[in-house]
């Protein structure tokens, strides 16, 4: 018989944004149990460090995950097996993608001894799981498109297990904290701005060539100032890093600096990507330039006003592509900077002039840095 009050491992492997989307299932299992530690991918351990109640992140770079999946390694499989064995956990609740599967992980937790084991799976587990949630109606195959957000996916699994969320939770997206701002950072924020992070981790989910340049442009036009950010391969061309309005911070922030940019923004303009999540888990408006080889409907920003731009029903649609399969990158690549602008200012509610100072500066510490 389990404890009344077990000791519990959480685990989500995968990106950063899937990490964050589990915050609220991750509550309801810290309010059942006595400890819990939560196993993700090397890319999920900044996102799972920031999550309220989770005492430890494990990190572990599993085979049956991530693009490109690393070979199996025997050896590694055995230290993680060993390394679960000696924690003696009670509880293990596998949280995945739709498209991903538990059971391995699955497989993983009753070899290492853990009495209990819940995951979510549409194949026949059979002994490796004891409740066994499944995503579709009727045991339907996933076939890309529809079905529940993915933080409802995760709760209902924590439920199941034996952990519902407590009353009063509002089902949110949060962090532990934003990290204090630092004095450089501080001297930037001055005033009203805008994110733009125009990359993804894959190419089919970021903005089309050229597209983030003629954004920025438009609101900068529009009296915003406007930080870039993401990935170092983001380009902008030329005459952005001149305008004294537009700050290029690409390949330079931190997984903790981009918090503290997020947390300050009155909106950020980004694909279906981590930092549309790290977003909403600051209480920030997205707006969404959502490319649909994933459903918004299970993807979309939780809980922050958002507006979903793109067309959701295009040919890439549920193909979970990497790359973009149509020529153009039509899905998004159509948007154009006028509506980018329009649904900022529809989040926003008031011109830039008139917001007043960042929010980022309000109620935070500076630091050196």
């Amino acid at each position: 018989m389990l404890k009344s009050r077990p000791k519990v491992l959480g685990v989500r492997l995968g990106s950063a944004g899937g990490v964050l989307l589990t915050g609220p299932a991750l509550r309801a299992l810290a309010a059942g149990s006595s400890r819990v530690d939560l196993l993700v991918s090397p890319s999920g351990l900044a996102a799972g460090r920031q999550l309220p109640g989770v005492d430890e992140v494990l990190v572990f770079e599993t085979s049956w995950t991530g693009h490109p999946a690393p070979r199996v390694s025997p050896d590694r499989l055995q230290s993680l097996l060993e390394l679960l064995r000696d924690r003696a956990y009670d509880h293990a609740v596998i949280f995945s993608s739709s498209h991903q599967s538990a059971l391995p992980m699955a497989l993983l937790a009753r070899w290492a001894q853990i009495h209990r084991v819940s995951a979510m799976s549409e194949g026949y587990p059979g002994s490796s799981v004891d409740d066994r949630v499944r995503r579709w109606e009727g045991g339907a195959a996933d076939v890309g498109v529809g079905g529940e957000h993915e933080v409802e996916a995760a709760l209902r699994l924590a439920e199941a297990a034996g952990f519902p969320l407590p009353a009063g939770d509002d089902r949110r997206l949060r962090l532990k904290g934003v990290p204090p701002v630092t004095r450089s950072l501080a001297r930037m924020l001055q005033e009203p701005y805008v994110v733009v992070h125009p990359r993804a981790s894959v190419p089919s989910r970021s903005f089309a060539v050229g597209q983030a340049e003629s954004v920025v442009q438009r609101l900068v036009a529009q009296g915003w100032f406007v930080i870039l950010t993401g990935r170092s391969d983001t380009r902008p061309a030329p005459e952005l890093n001149r305008d004294p309005r537009v700050a290029n911070l690409t390949g330079t922030t931190s997984w903790a600096d981009l918090t503290r940019i997020l947390a300050g923004a009155a909106c950020v303009v980004v694909g279906n990507t981590g930092a549309a999540h790290l977003a909403a888990a600051v209480n920030t408006p997205v707006v969404s330039l959502f490319s649909p080889v994933v459903p918004a409907q299970r993807w979309r920003p939780w809980g922050v006003p958002h507006v979903i731009l793109g067309d959701q029903h295009a040919a890439c649609r549920g193909s979970r592509a990497l790359d973009c399969p149509t020529s153009g990158h039509p899905c998004i690549g159509a948007v154009t900077p006028e509506e980018v602008a329009s649904a900022v200012l529809e989040l926003t509610g008031e011109p830039p002039s008139r917001l007043g100072s960042a929010r980022v500066l309000a109620g935070r510490t500076e630091v050196d840095g």
